[in-house]
């Protein structure tokens, strides 16, 4: 259940059906480079690009689309979506263009960039943290995919140039002719790459790349979960090119399932809303594709098989099933299947109470940064709970760890503390900054708090919080703490809804 500060209850839940469908946004950013200046041009990235961008226009995402964009244009367009990116619940970047690894790093190169070192290509080329950084803070999933591994355009010359932008001996590209280098995104975000690290993918002899061609067949298929379709265009490249290309992903997602194309074969758009029941709906096809993925230890299937289990209105209905799965996963390192199987040690659900391994569980997920466990927690600190003494001051600690990871509920509690003089050294404008937060990130509780009880904060915060609406353009009326109309119309439109 989420949990607010501010409330008699302490324990409140909103249903806001529109306001969730309203917030379910997809956008996409499609870049294709071919007429390179200074470079080698590249064939079919332009045929990929518009091939993508149509795809997924076809599926429900805005597209933003830039054929040959300089390195200028392309810092316009990343921030742009960078910022469009913090109310949308998918964020998804496909570059198909040159893209070079630099001594660990990888960047996409734009169409104006005239580079010979490795020097020039840190400076006039985009970094994957740039992109990565675009789609960050985005509410639910975030994608990168590259389709830029064709080959090393500099030839020889980055192994020739020992300078580069530290001053210290420059790495060969890996792979020796191309390929881009190994990532480890945050929890929540995928890297998509056409080829493995290393590896050089195939820019194709018809109109698109086999990547291309593989991914625009697989993202339109309905019903196909995520981590599924990949798997399965990663099969077709392999297909198509002869084992010479395999396309790799990073990156670990969250348990919830979620869908490129409709969630049905109908075209029905809607997925159930709690994950139990999302991962129940699943199709028996890839329910036993996750069980062979189990079987080779893929922990997020071992999660999705748990949440099937745990849904007490499916057939699949089997707690003590789902605590093997759970503990597997948990076994393996994954915070989330610790963090639900603290849950059921707590409840005595599947297993035995056992408040001392519900707690060690807890704090064996928070160790991994898992938001929710270092939200819940603080509350088990600020309530007492699990054999731990209350200790409110303990708990503003995980509370602002907790906010500072993007978590909604947590972003609202510390900013309520901090609104009541609890929080040494923060005032107004700390609190204003994590409620405008939680209403980017998309927590429907915390808008209809603010619609209708704003009164809960004191007349400096709720000042500061006008003043941050208007920073960001979505406010144009006076700091007097007066929640009007014209403040609730930046409150909505700051969460991502027309005013």
């Amino acid at each position: 259940m989420t949990r607010f500060f501010k409330v008699l209850t302490a324990i409140v839940c909103f249903a806001l059906p529109q306001i969730a469908e309203a917030a379910r946004d997809r956008i996409a950013l499609v870049i294709g480079m071919a007429d390179y200046q200074y470079l080698p041009p590249l064939e079919n990235t332009h045929n990929d690009a518009n091939g993508m961008a149509q795809s997924l226009e076809n599926i429900g995402f805005d597209v933003t689309l830039a054929l040959d964009a300089t390195a200028q244009q392309m810092v316009g367009l990343l921030d742009d979506f960078a910022f469009r990116s913090e109310v949308a619940d998918l964020a998804l970047v496909y570059f198909a263009g040159h893209g070079i690894e630099v001594q660990g790093e990888n960047f996409l190169i734009p169409i104006d960039a005239n580079v010979t070192s490795n020097r020039d290509v840190q400076r006039q080329s985009a970094s994957l943290k740039q992109l990565l950084a675009a789609v960050d803070r985005a509410r639910k999933m975030r994608i990168v995919i590259l389709d830029s591994c064709r080959d090393n355009p500099l030839g020889d010359s980055i192994a020739l140039d020992q300078s580069n932008a530290s001053g210290t001996a420059s790495e060969e590209t890996r792979g020796g002719g191309g390929g881009m280098a190994a990532v480890d995104p945050d929890r929540g975000t995928l890297v998509a790459f056409a080829a493995r690290d290393g590896q050089v993918a195939l820019d194709g002899t018809g109109n698109n790349s086999p990547y291309a061609q593989a991914l625009m067949q697989k993202m339109a298929q309905p019903g196909l979960e995520i981590s599924l379709m990949f798997r399965q265009v990663r099969d077709l490249v392999l297909e198509k090119t002869g084992n010479l290309q395999e396309p790799h992903t990073y990156g670990s997602l969250t348990g919830v399932p979620f869908y490129l194309a409709a969630a049905t074969q109908d075209g029905a758009e809607a997925v159930p809303a709690g994950t139990s029941e999302a991962w129940s709906a699943i199709k028996p096809d890839q329910e036993e594709q996750l069980l062979a993925l189990a079987e080779q230890g893929d922990t997020r299937s071992m999660l999705g098989l748990a949440y099937m289990r745990l849904n007490p209105n499916a057939g699949r209905f089997d707690p003590v099933a789902a605590v093997d799965f759970l503990q597997r996963a948990a076994d393996a390192g994954a915070p989330e299947a610790q963090f639900e199987l603290a849950k059921l040690y707590e409840r005595g659900t599947g297993v035995p109470a056992n408040p001392q391994k519900a707690l060690e569980l807890y704090q064996a997920a928070a160790a991994q940064n898992f938001a929710d466990a270092i939200n819940d927690l603080g509350f088990l600190h600020h309530q007492g709970g699990l054999g731990l003494q209350a200790n409110p001051q303990k708990a503003y600690g995980f509370f602002q760890r907790a906010a500072e990871l993007r978590h909604p509920q947590a972003q609202f509690n510390f900013a309520a503390l901090i609104d009541d003089g609890l929080v040494p050294g923060k005032g107004p404008t700390e609190a204003a900054h994590f409620l405008y937060a939680a209403l980017r990130s998309g927590s429907a509780d915390v808008l209809d708090l603010l619609s209708k009880r704003p009164n809960m904060f004191t007349l400096n915060t709720r000042r500061a919080l006008q003043d941050k609406l208007k920073e960001n353009k979505f406010y144009q009326g006076s700091i007097d703490g007066d929640f009007g109309p014209g403040t609730q119309r930046g409150i909505r439109r700051a969460y991502g809804l027309d005013g």
